[in-house]
């Protein structure tokens, strides 16, 4: 089965590498490019991709523009944020908006064919850069205080609670009322935003910092 990945990015030579990256792998499919938001709009539209891989700095807007209107109308979309931002305010407002996963352009370890198979498979990966970067933020918060960045909304935590109850993904779908994809992207919101990689490792987490209770 294919997975279909659509790219908007402005910098053509960027744009290339990931075209003829993802045009090479069995399992994908280049659904299309774009070079700035009108087009990127009217491409999601129109493929509805498995995988949106999108820049934040485009020349006619806000790539978090377009991640909003995934994570609206697409739900079952996963998003990708490539991008030379690093800071905290980008990678914040790119999570809450509902990116997946957050990757620094430039990275000597970055093969965005693996990182697009990470994504889908139920992983939210993220630059170490960026990763180092939250967690010691999060201690220089008066004491390891959650910081905002890491904050799970009412839904993300709902599904960590019932999680941690021992309930699976598709029970939880259920009782919810929402789609299993629906809750996967839940799951992988939770693990970029408290930087883990399973569910024993997400829970472990939420009980340090106060989010669940034993």
């Amino acid at each position: 089965m294919s997975h279909s990945v659509l790219i908007v990015e402005d910098d053509p030579q960027f744009r290339a590498t990931f075209a003829d990256a993802i045009a090479s792998a069995a399992d994908l499919r280049l659904a299309g490019v774009a070079d700035d938001l009108p087009a990127g709009r009217r491409l999601l539209e129109q493929t509805k991709p498995d995988v949106l891989l999108v820049d934040i700095g485009l020349p006619s807007g806000s790539g978090i523009e377009l991640i909003r209107w995934a994570r609206q109308f697409l739900p079952r979309c996963d998003v990708m944020v490539i991008t030379v931002f690093g800071d905290e305010r980008h990678v914040l407002q790119c999570i809450e908006a509902g990116a997946t996963g957050y990757l620094l352009k430039g990275a000597s370890s970055l093969d965005i064919v693996e990182q697009i198979r990470a994504l889908y498979q139920g992983g939210s990966p993220i630059s170490p850069a960026i990763a180092r970067q939250l967690l010691i933020k999060r201690f220089q918060n008066n004491g390891g205080e959650f910081l905002e960045t890491q904050r799970l909304s009412t839904q993300e935590r709902t599904v960590l609670e019932m999680s941690s109850k021992g309930y699976s993904y598709e029970e939880i779908a259920g009782l919810m009322q929402l789609s299993s994809n629906t809750v996967g992207t839940y799951v992988k919101r939770i693990y970029l935003k408290l930087q883990v990689h399973s569910k024993s490792e997400a829970i472990y987490e939420a009980r340090k910092l106060g989010l669940l209770r034993d």
